[in-house]
């Protein structure tokens, strides 16, 4: 094998989408389970694996990755929630990188959130941290850095990861500090993809793809992987499917000698 598959996705703990009532759609993981098995990736990486409990209790094991686990039996994988925060609303966290070959060297990095307020339900909040997860592997003799990340929402909370730079910055220095063929993935929840990309273009990134929708409520281009110069991607897909209110994106890379 001279190249791989590479699979993002976010599943939004397996709630499929529904346009005439979104917030309220069934949980269905075995669709989403169905939707990742048919691309048959050499890596994949999820995102909002579990469903946040309103009280910051976090379940152990987490349910959804181990039936994730279960039903993909030839992969290893890795796996972590956020930090446990009682403010954590009820939507998606928890990362998870499956892969075909063996993972090495796991890790998670915590990426702290600004307090900034916001209304939810007529209550003031502010955002629980994030987290960045990752982990090697070996490819065709060669050694492979996967990291996964999904940052926050900053505009839904009427503001930009431009004005709070913060979290995007950790993971640029990260990127930095990379050797060999790198790959980071996942949903940045930016709304304006530009200033993001030449922000890791940078540090030696670029991404697959940055003009199709990935996200059905809104027309924006939210998730992404980025590759460095250590590797060509052949090949790109945005699948359209309503397993999740995300669309998974697919790439295929050979490695650049």
């Amino acid at each position: 094998m001279s190249g791989f598959r590479f699979l993002q996705f976010n599943i939004q703990f397996g709630q499929v989408w529904d346009a005439s009532d979104p917030d309220n759609a069934p949980i269905d993981l075995d669709q989403t389970i169905a939707e990742i098995r048919r691309h048959d990736a050499d890596i994949i990486t999820l995102q909002e694996v579990e469903q946040a409990r309103s009280d910051g209790q976090q379940a152990d094991p987490p349910p959804n990755f181990q039936r994730l686990r279960a039903a993909l039996p030839e992969y290893h994988a890795h796996f972590s929630y956020p930090k446990a925060d009682p403010r954590e609303l009820p939507f998606g966290i928890g990362l998870a990188i499956f892969s075909k070959t063996p993972l090495h060297e796991r890790m998670r990095q915590d990426l702290p959130s600004p307090r900034v307020e916001f209304d939810f339900f007529g209550e003031t909040k502010t955002p629980t941290d994030r987290v960045l997860i990752g982990a090697k592997t070996t490819i065709a003799g060669h050694e492979v850095t996967i990291y996964n990340v999904h940052l926050l929402a900053f505009f839904m909370l009427k503001t930009s990861s431009e004005t709070h730079g913060g979290q995007r910055r950790q993971v640029a220095e990260l990127l930095r500090q990379s050797d060999g063929p790198t790959l980071l993935a996942g949903d940045f929840n930016v709304s304006r993809p530009g200033p993001l990309i030449d922000q890791y273009e940078a540090v030696g990134f670029q991404t697959v793809q940055d003009e199709t929708i990935t996200w059905h409520r809104m027309p924006f281009v939210l998730d992404h992987i980025f590759y460095n110069e250590s590797l060509r991607c052949v090949e790109h897909e945005i699948v359209r499917t309503e397993v999740s209110d995300h669309l998974p994106l697919r790439a295929d890379f050979e490695f650049v000698d």
